[in-house]
């Protein structure tokens, strides 16, 4: 299995070329410009702390399509209940760092290092990361953060502190993305979680086509707080 070392232009080796574990390339940088055209390509980084960078594209990947999202009975009744308040891009450096906390079922430590988060504290600077955020008594109890270009969205990670905000936030974000037209939400990792609200699973050459006819879409840059956001063409 080949692992291409990257250099410092800003350029990927084909998804495609990525080994059986999904593993397609080590080094280069967490730039704005190199994430948002690892996402346009399926690929996107993980990697634990003291590990040089790590990109990845799954064969298969876990795909929540916006109109298959299961809305659960006690979940739509929670939603309906009014106990929680969803907020968007209110605390996204907030977010990312509950998330970095999180224990994973089987993995030591966390992937959401301190570049990481500056890396994508950053691209939510620029208007492409973005954060749902549930409050319970105007407490951060649970949200989540993703990447947005075109029509998809990239889901990076989740917390809660109480009992199903993190789902309550998911409800709230994929309102906003059917209301917006967005096609699904790269969840990445295929979990028993994740299925049960909707995630399917697809071989990578088909995600890829639907990524690509995804970014024909504009890209809705900027704050997400209001709704109010700058459309941009692909590319941007």
């Amino acid at each position: 299995m080949a692992v291409y070392l990257l250099t410092d232009e800003a350029v990927f080796p084909a998804p495609e070329q990525a080994g059986p574990d999904g593993l397609l390339a080590v080094g280069g940088d967490l730039s704005p410009e190199r994430l948002l055209l690892a996402y346009t390509q399926g690929i996107f980084p993980w990697y634990s702390e003291g590990q040089p960078i790590l990109w990845w594209s799954p064969n298969p990947r876990a795909v929540l399509f916006t109109k298959h999202f299961r809305r659960h009975k006690n979940l739509r009744r929670i939603v309906c209940s009014g106990r929680f308040t969803v907020r968007f891009d209110s605390c996204f450096s907030d977010v990312i760092s509950h998330c970095s906390k999180v224990s994973r079922k089987g993995y030591e430590g966390t992937w959401i290092t301190p570049e990481m988060m500056q890396a994508y504290t950053r691209l939510h600077e620029l208007g492409y990361a973005h954060s749902v955020e549930t409050y319970l008594d105007n407490r951060l109890v649970g949200g989540l953060y993703g990447v947005s270009l075109g029509g998809a969205f990239f889901g990076e990670s989740m917390f809660h502190i109480e009992t199903d905000a993190s789902k309550v936030a998911l409800w709230h974000l994929v309102d906003r993305l059917v209301e917006w037209k967005f096609d699904f939400i790269d969840v990445q990792q295929d979990t028993v979680h994740l299925r049960s609200l909707g995630a399917q699973i697809v071989e990578r050459k088909k995600f890829l086509l639907l990524l690509e006819e995804s970014l024909q879409k504009t890209t809705r840059k900027g704050s997400w707080q209001d709704g109010d956001n700058e459309l941009l063409t692909r590319g941007n």
